[in-house]
């Protein structure tokens, strides 16, 4: 599969993004379906991210996937499943996302 490396990584945060989700909406592997979408999900995810892999470095590419798949997912779970966020929740996530920019516009580690 020919997909740019980044699009391809941003498949691969979303997909895990939503694998996880569903893995909430599993209640313990009890229910199928969400079930289903977890274990697709997380396939799409890792078969990505490698495909990422070749052309962006792994640190830089797991700094990214992981950050922005932690930020996405606590951000669905406040809205999805009303998890209570404060403000140092907030607060951290937002640094999260400034050390994914920092990495991605000033940093040589991705070239």
């Amino acid at each position: 599969m020919n997909l740019p490396p980044a699009l391809a990584l941003a498949i691969a945060i979303l997909a895990e993004v939503i694998a996880t989700t569903a893995l909430k909406q599993s209640a313990g592997f009890t229910r199928p379906l969400p079930l289903a979408l977890s274990l697709a999900g997380y396939l799409v995810a890792l078969f990505c991210l490698s495909l990422s892999l070749e052309k962006i470095p792994t640190g830089v590419a797991y700094a990214i996937w992981s950050g922005v798949g932690i930020v996405l997912i606590t951000a669905l779970a406040w809205v999805v499943h009303d998890q209570k966020l404060d403000a140092p929740a907030f607060a951290g996530m937002g640094l999260i996302l400034a050390g994914v920019l920092v990495l991605n516009l000033f940093s040589k580690s991705g070239t």
